[in-house]
């Protein structure tokens, strides 16, 4: 019996390495690459005119990797049943594989798929592929019943000692030869318009992954904090994209954190590395176990709790003209590239959530027309984290104090005036106003172009807001 194709279902894992599903559909037959473009595609692709320049850039990479191989990418543009289904009887093909989606209503889509394909006669594979440890992996060690872990410190625990799989040999992938008819490769016009996007593809991931290890993953545990230093790995939108794989990224490090030669310094920055990536892999498994949580707080009893859904000042946060410079300075930066130094991340979602007291989700959807990545879940994730709604809900919210962020961790304002012209040529001294802990900027009231006054008094608004919770909180 001749050997027959397996279609293999591109979406979010655009490389050809250390590829989980790929792996399972070669394990079937040749595979068959496929990309169906479908309305959920499309739509989040046109939230983000810069995700959808990412994203057709590593596609295009990866139709040159698999040309490279005697391949190529058969690109659909429609549903995706229906296309695998009419590829699948054009080729003769057994069945179909993709990697599993972890938010809600693509979770939804995948069973559907998975339904209709067998209903066609078709073998239907739906592999975890985007975590490091997927989620059964680390549910099936937990000791506790239940699905999945709510708390992150022992997901961590279990996380930092489960080992981690390989799939790392695509030269031995069996691609199909097919000459059957593509339509175009995707362009970024297609969904609205591009803009200057970092470069995408594998090739590209890989070479920022090896330059972060090799030059900037010994100072992470500084770089983590500190935004001016801006030596993060900046591999958030190569792993939502599964350019690069988190189960290689997460084995270098861990092989790294073994040279008997590396210093205490350096092995602290490794682990605080690792930590970030398994907390990647716990929100990706909080929406495998909870995906009702991607519109509903994960706690029970905060879904009762009221948000804001508007606020006067939400279109200064929106802007990055709060009149707090740590908060602007990462909006700006957002705004600017797509992306956001992590820990400002965490200041500026506070600031909306607890000075405005303005719905969390209503900062995710503000966040994802930004955002170069694209991983519903994790949003989700760390906006649930940050608001006091969701995974290891503390006594009381994670209320930052934006100027104190800014003097710990930007005091000379190499950041902010980064991201600030208004503030370039203000002395830091008079940022602070004559009290230190004063917000007040001591600007001229009617300069041209001056920085924002702040839009509301950071300590009132968050004992105010902490009022209403802890009497929520204890009726």
């Amino acid at each position: 019996m001749a050997d027959r194709p397996f279609i293999y279902r591109f979406a979010k894992d655009l490389r050809l390495d250390d590829h989980a599903g790929l792996a399972a559909a070669a394990s079937r037959g040749s595979v068959l690459p496929l990309l169906a473009i479908d309305r959920a595609l499309t739509a989040r692709l046109k939230t983000s005119p810069r995700r959808a320049a990412f994203f057709c850039d590593a596609v295009a990479a990866l139709d040159g990797e698999l040309r490279e191989r005697g391949s190529r990418l058969i690109v659909r543009r429609g549903e995706a049943a229906p296309a695998i289904v009419t590829l699948a009887r054009a080729v003769d093909a057994q069945g179909a594989a993709w990697s599993t989606s972890y938010d809600t209503v693509a979770m939804a889509s995948d069973r559907e798929l998975q339904s209709l394909l067998e209903e066609a006669g078709l073998a239907a594979l739906v592999v975890h592929d985007a975590p490091a440890i997927p989620p059964e992996e680390s549910a099936a060690a937990r000791s506790a019943g239940g699905p999945g872990y709510r708390a992150f410190a022992p997901y961590f625990d279990l996380w930092s000692k489960l080992p981690i799989s390989s799939h790392e040999y695509p030269l031995l992938l069996r691609f199909d030869a097919s000459e059957i008819e593509s339509e175009p490769l995707p362009k970024a016009e297609e969904f609205g318009g591009s803009r200057q996007a970092m470069p995408a593809g594998a090739a590209r991931a890989r070479r920022l992954f090896e330059r972060f290890l090799r030059d900037d993953a010994a100072q992470y545990s500084i770089a983590a904090n500190v935004p001016s230093e801006d030596r993060t790995s900046h591999l958030s939108a190569n792993l939502s994209f599964g350019t690069i794989s988190a189960r290689a990224i997460a084995r270098a490090v861990r092989e790294r954190m073994l040279d008997p030669f590396a210093l205490s310094e350096e092995r602290l920055s490794l682990r605080i590395f690792l930590r970030a990536l398994a907390r990647r892999d716990f929100f990706l498994q909080l929406g495998w176990f909870h995906p009702l949580t991607h519109d509903e707080p994960l706690q029970e009893k905060m879904r009762e709790f009221t948000w804001r859904q508007s606020h006067a000042a939400l279109e200064a946060w929106r802007t990055g003209t709060t009149g707090y410079p740590f908060v602007d300075a990462g909006i700006r930066q957002l705004r600017a590239t797509g992306w956001m130094h992590p820990h400002v991340r965490a200041v500026a979602a506070s600031w909306l959530c607890f000075d405005l007291g303005v719905d969390w989700r209503v900062g995710r959807a503000q966040w994802d027309r930004w955002l170069i990545e694209d991983d519903e879940a994790l949003a989700t994730g760390n906006w649930q984290w940050i608001a006091g709604v969701g995974a290891d809900m503390a006594q009381y919210p994670r209320i930052y104090n934006p100027e104190r962020q800014r003097r710990r961790y930007d005091p000379a304002g190499i950041y902010v005036r980064r991201w600030i012209p208004e503030l370039q040529q203000v002395p830091i001294e008079a940022w602070r106003g004559q009290a230190v802990d004063t917000p007040q900027l001591t600007l001229a009231l009617y300069a041209r172009d001056a920085y924002p006054h702040p839009v509301v008094d950071h300590a009132v608004a968050a004992r105010g807001f902490l009022s209403s919770y802890r009497a929520f909180a204890s009726s």
